[in-house]
């Protein structure tokens, strides 16, 4: 029996890597031969979690075999998959995004619910099918739901997490907001990477209506020190949207102390970005947005509604 892979998106977060892990270990658990994969490199608050575990990362994967089947965690549309996703057989989706740009051959598990964490999801899988959760696993859960609702402040959180986050944590065995704090401060530390690295650290692409678009976003806890680099920032943004042929790149430096954000617009498509947000860009190519945090349920959704 073949191995089937398990990964989430590219430039994965904590919750694509950690999603990989968990769902490989219940589906091994259950009698599949599977494999934990990334489609990119391991961010430093996700190497913060690692570490803590003494566990090493997925393997990075890039040229899958045609044909090779795989379980897809924490996203489903093509664009942000891999390279030859319709060319593989898709057996299973976990993800808490919304559904498009998809599309199989053959029925398919397909769990989706408006969670703020995948790993939400995965822990009523586990309860489902009577697999227990251990420590190890508990922190992987935990850990990817302190990362997606930023310790449970942003408007993604549901009660659902919220349960989660509170069981998983006695099963941890541990202080469970101050790890979170520890774990995301690990993850605000932009000063080793370039331009180009931090714009694509955790860069989601979308296409709708014909407009292929980048939404890529930092957390810090100070949104000035990362806007002291805008002019390398958009230099790197401008070269992605060349490359990759965009419409538009939208940097998104989100505040996880003072819950707010500030974007850098590039591209074709600024007057969408202004009427999303009901607001002028500054002369910089920038805008403050206060209270917004999330770019699945607080940035996408008003994007995609004004596309033309």
């Amino acid at each position: 029996m073949e191995e089937i892979l398990i990964f989430g998106h590219k430039n994965p977060d904590t919750d694509s890597i950690c999603s990989a892990l968990v769902k490989a270990n219940l589906e091994t658990k259950l009698g599949k031969k599977v494999k934990a994969a990334r489609l990119g490199n391991v961010s430093k608050e996700t190497q913060y979690i690692l570490d803590y575990l003494g566990i090493e990362a997925p393997e990075f994967v890039s040229n899958i075999e045609n044909g090779t089947e795989v379980m897809l965690v924490d996203h489903n549309e093509f664009d942000q998959s891999a390279d030859n996703i319709e060319n593989l057989k898709i057996v299973s989706v976990t993800d808490h995004h919304r559904i498009s740009n998809f599309h199989t051959t053959e029925p398919l598990y397909y769990n989706a619910k408006p969670y703020g964490c995948t790993n939400t999801l995965l822990f009523e899988e586990y309860k489902a099918n009577g697999v227990e959760i251990d420590s190890k696993i508990a922190t992987l859960m935990i850990s990817a739901i302190i990362s997606d609702t930023l310790l449970l402040k942003s408007p993604t959180c549901t009660k659902y997490d919220i349960e989660a986050f509170n069981e998983l944590e006695k099963i941890a065995g541990f202080d469970a907001r101050e790890y979170g704090m520890n774990m995301l401060k690990a993850g605000t530390d932009l000063s080793t990477y370039s331009a180009t690295e931090i714009v694509n650290l955790d860069a989601k692409e979308f296409t709708e209506k014909g407009k292929k678009f980048v939404v890529a976003q930092v957390n810090t806890a100070d949104i000035d020190d990362v806007f002291s680099r805008k002019e390398e920032l958009a230099f790197a943004m401008e070269k992605e949207i060349n490359d990759k042929g965009l419409e538009l790149f939208l940097f998104v430096i989100t505040d996880i102390v003072n819950t707010n954000s500030k974007i850098i617009a590039m591209g074709n498509l600024k007057g969408v970005v202004e009427k999303a947000f009901n607001k002028k860009l500054d002369s910089d190519d920038s805008m403050f947005l206060e209270g917004v945090m999330s770019r699945k349920k607080q940035i996408a959704p008003p994007l995609l509604a004004n596309l033309d």
